[in-house]
C-alpha cells in the first residue's frame, strides 16, 4: 500500500519557514513529504544555516518509499523577487498565496492526503492590498465557504475558537447563538471522525468575567451562549458551560474535557501556548481536507540563524498523518 503524499507549505519566504521545512528534512518519516517554496531560497537558507540537503524536483507520477533523511522533494514556486532572511518584501505576497493555492488544489483533487503549514505574515500580504484575515479564512473561502473552525491541540489539551481574528471590541457583536451551535457542531462531529473520541465532551468558555455572575457583568451568557447549550444538549451533545475562563483550565475541569471551546483569540490560547509552545499545533475543523498547521509566527529575527525551533512543525506533520490514518 503507498504511503501518504503530504504537501508542506513553506509559508513567508522571509521567515523561518524555509528554515524549519530543511530542519524536517533532516528526519525520517513514514510519508512522501513534498515541500512547495522557491527551490533557489530553499538551497540558500540550507547554505546559510550550513545544512547538507539534497532537494529533489517534485514528481507527481513517482512513487516512492517515504521520506529519506537528508533529502526534500520540492514543488517549486518560484518567487517574485529575491529574499533576504528576516526583510519582508511584498512584492511577495502572492508567492506565499500561490503555496496554499497549489496546496488546497492538491488536497482537493486527492493529490495530497493532506497539507501542513509554516507560518505566513498577514501584515506584507494586506500590505500587498490583498484582503486576508489568515490561514484559517482563506482556506475554508478555497474549499467551497465551510465554516472553519481554528483548535490548537498539544496531545493532551485542545482548544477551540468560537471567533478568530477579530478586534476585541467586535467579539460581542459577533457571538450568536446560530454561530456558536455551528462551532460547536463542527467540534463535535471533527472529534468523532478524526480523533476517534466516541463521546466528546466539550468545555464552553463564558464571555464576560466570572461568566457574567448572573448578569451583573455582562448578558451574553444569558441570552446567547446558554440557550446555545441548552438547544445542542436536547439534541445528545455532552457540553459543560458556558464556564468562567479562569477556571475553565484547572485541571480538575480539564480531566473531564475531550476540548474547550474559547470565545476569542486570546482567552484561549496563551493557556495551550503556555502549556506546551513549540510542541502544540494548529488544526483547521470543519474543512473538506485535513490541515495542520504550526502554533506560532514567522519569527522574522530568527530566520537564518540556526535558532528556530521545528518542534511544532514535526508535531504538526505527526498530527496530520494520525488524522490521515484515521479518515
Amino acid at each position: 500500500m503507498p504511503l501518504p503524499r503530504l504537501i508542506l507549505t513553506c509559508g513567508e519566504p522571509a521567515g523561518i519557514g524555509p528554515d524549519l521545512c530543511i530542519d524536517i528534512a533532516g528526519r525520517s518519516w513514514p510519508c512522501e513529504l513534498v515541500v512547495a517554496g522557491d527551490m533557489e531560497v530553499l538551497r540558500s537558507r540550507a547554505q546559510q544555516l550550513r545544512k547538507s540537503v539534497t532537494l529533489l524536483p517534485y514528481s507527481r507520477d513517482a512513487q516512492s518509499a517515504g521520506h529519506h533523511a537528508g533529502t526534500l522533494s520540492v514543488l517549486n514556486v518560484p518567487v517574485a523577487t529575491a529574499v533576504r532572511a528576516g526583510q519582508l518584501d511584498r512584492a511577495n505576497a502572492r508567492h506565499v498565496l500561490a503555496l496554499l493555492d497549489r496546496a488546497i488544489d492538491g488536497c482537493v483533487a486527492g493529490e495530497f492526503a493532506a497539507m501542513v503549514t509554516a507560518p505566513v505574515q498577514k501584515s506584507v500580504i494586506k500590505d500587498a492590498g490583498i484582503a486576508f484575515s489568515g490561514h484559517t479564512e482563506y482556506l475554508a473561502e478555497r474549499t467551497g465557504g465551510a465554516h472553519p473552525v481554528m483548535m490548537l491541540t498539544n496531545g493532551s489539551l485542545r482548544v477551540a475558537l468560537a471567533t478568530t481574528h477579530l478586534p476585541l471590541k467586535d467579539v460581542s457583536a459577533a457571538i450568536t447563538t446560530d454561530l456558536l451551535q455551528r462551532v460547536l457542531r463542527i467540534i463535535d462531529r471533527d472529534l468523532r471522525n478524526r480523533f476517534a473520541i466516541a463521546a466528546p465532551r466539550i468545555l464552553v468558555c463564558g464571555l464576560n468575567p466570572h461568566a457574567g455572575e448572573s448578569g451583573h457583568l455582562g448578558r451574553e451568557e444569558i441570552e446567547v451562549i446558554a440557550p446555545a447549550l441548552d438547544a445542542l444538549r436536547r439534541t445528545g451533545m455532552h457540553l459543560v458551560g458556558p464556564a468562567p475562563a479562569d477556571t475553565a483550565f484547572t485541571a480538575q475541569m480539564l480531566r473531564q474535557t475531550d476540548a474547550v471551546l474559547a470565545m476569542y483569540h486570546d482567552q484561549g490560547l496563551p493557556v495551550i501556548k503556555y502549556a506546551g509552545f513549540e510542541n502544540a499545533v494548529n488544526v483547521t475543523l470543519g474543512l473538506p481536507i485535513i490541515r495542520t498547521s504550526v502554533d506560532h509566527g514567522t519569527a522574522l529575527a530568527l530566520a537564518g540563524t540556526g535558532k528556530a525551533d521545528s518542534g511544532s512543525l514535526a508535531a504538526a506533520i505527526e498530527l496530520a498523518l494520525q488524522l490521515v490514518s484515521a479518515a
